[in-house]
């Protein structure tokens, strides 16, 4: 009997495994498709190689704004799909390289769970002390007439296209929606978004949302919120999408439809109601040690449901293997989630936005620097956003909230703010070297108590 199976090889599992070996304990990693998970494979990576290319051709098409003179620029889907391609192979060589070195025995199939220490896999039964669940999640089909044609596509399928489609409908704005709404426009598809809530990205910020509807129909995205996708139709070579919104009826026609309506947990096959695991809404239900209803058996990452998002995975697989090694394991502290999202411009935020602290109660402080005061955003041409940053009243550091250029990078600094509870006081006198971006969170966290030195009162 080994002492730890891990079912599932993505950002979460393969990192339990690791972490487990680390610590002596014999794993055994089982994977039913490629190492690396969504992640890797149909999600973060492939779509960021897709951003990238993206980023660099919205840089050619503004070069004269650099005083460079371009001609005849051309975009090739089918090289970018190869240099995806690359980029996600090399990775999972990578990924099956630590395994390795870390002697971690990896299994090529299905796992299915027979009882609290046994798992089925191509046959054979293997025992295990502690089982860890990280089989991560899928594609949402929500109950649309027509959403059976080959031409409707979910986010694991529309990464493998070889041509730019000339009109690209996505359903669901959400992070997914987006990146690819904003990559597909920079490629030269006509993106018509449709989403049934009122805002995009409605779990953010509500100020930022906002922002970014105001940015997406600048970049001649045809964006519909408050609208329900109702029915699609097939129409010779295209799809018409009928939906009903806040306008009236609508059809808008497509040559490729994307899914993007969100993600559900990958549970099929593996037992877990034959052995009373329990789930809600599809989603396994673990205690504060990630433990099941079933001793011993843990579930972790997308699988059990929100934040679902690769790092906290990761985390969530280092605190249960230190905790099955008999060691206190790291405890996660939710409330300091990074999340970003590839758009243009960037969006990354951390902690609580304006409606999550109202609704909490709690009497807050904010304090905001635009992109289009710093100098460095504007040495880049890139002066859309803000940062935002939230403090309670007695100015420890509760939320920060970036839509600019390089978010991603920036929110670092916002994670170690959130997350070890700073306040504004401690914080004033850190030196942010010029000229650079990072120069606007120090704004906004002085203009929390009105002393931002960049910042004119009136523009307020």
């Amino acid at each position: 009997m080994i002492d730890l199976l891990v079912i599932g090889g993505g950002p979460g599992g393969y990192v339990a495994a690791i972490r487990a070996s680390q610590f002596g304990l014999e794993v055994i990693l089982v994977e039913k498709d490629n190492l690396g998970g969504t992640c890797l494979n149909r999600g973060c990576i492939p779509t960021k190689a897709y951003f990238q290319n993206a980023k660099a051709l919205r840089t050619m098409q503004n070069s004269q704004e650099f005083s460079i003179s371009l001609d005849n620029l051309r975009f090739d889907m089918a090289a970018a799909k190869r240099r995806k391609d690359k980029i996600v192979a090399n990775l999972a060589t990578g990924v099956k390289r630590l395994l390795h070195s870390n002697k971690i025995k990896v299994i090529s199939g299905e796992a299915r769970l027979v009882d609290a220490k046994t798992v089925l896999v191509n046959g054979e039964e293997v025992q295990a002390k502690n089982i860890i669940i990280a089989s991560g999640s899928k594609p949402t089909l929500l109950p649309i007439k027509g959403i059976e044609s080959d031409k409707v596509l979910t986010s694991d399928e529309i990464n493998d296209i070889t041509t730019v489609p000339e009109k690209l409908v996505i359903i669901g704005a959400g992070v997914i929606g987006l990146e690819y709404a904003n990559i597909f426009n920079t490629f030269g598809s006509r993106v018509t978004l449709i989403e049934s809530m009122p805002l995009v990205l409605n779990y953010l910020d509500t100020e930022l949302s906002k922002r970014m509807a105001i940015f997406l129909k600048r970049q001649g995205i045809d964006l519909h919120t408050s609208t329900l996708v109702e029915e699609i139709i097939a129409a010779g070579e295209n799809l018409i999408v009928k939906a009903a919104g806040k306008k009236g009826d609508m059809e808008v026609s497509a040559d490729i439809v994307l899914v993007a309506s969100g993600r559900s947990a990958q549970t099929d096959n593996l037992g877990l109601d034959r052995l009373g695991i329990k789930t809600e809404n599809g989603f396994i239900q673990v205690n504060e040690n990630y433990e099941t209803n079933l001793k011993n058996i843990y579930a972790i990452g997308d699988v059990i449901g929100d934040p679902m998002l690769a790092h906290v995975a990761s985390e969530e697989g280092i605190a249960v293997a230190e905790r099955i090694a008999g060691h206190s394991g790291p405890n996660i502290n939710y409330n300091a989630v990074p999340s970003c999202i590839f758009t243009f411009p960037e969006i990354a935020v951390v902690g609580m936005g304006e409606e999550e602290a109202k609704a909490k109660g709690i009497n807050y402080q904010v304090g905001k620097y635009p992109f289009s005061a710093n100098g460095k955003a504007m040495t880049m041409g890139e002066t859309d956003g803000m940062v935002k940053v939230l403090a309670d009243e007695n100015g420890f550091i509760i939320g920060v909230h970036i839509i600019g250029p390089h978010a991603s990078d920036l929110i670092l600094e916002g994670i170690v703010l959130v997350k070890n509870r700073l306040n504004t006081k401690e914080i004033k006198g850190t030196i942010h070297p010029h000229p650079t971006l990072g120069e606007a969170i120090a704004e906004a966290i002085l203009d929390i108590d009105n002393q931002a030195i960049h910042l004119n009162p009136k523009t307020k």
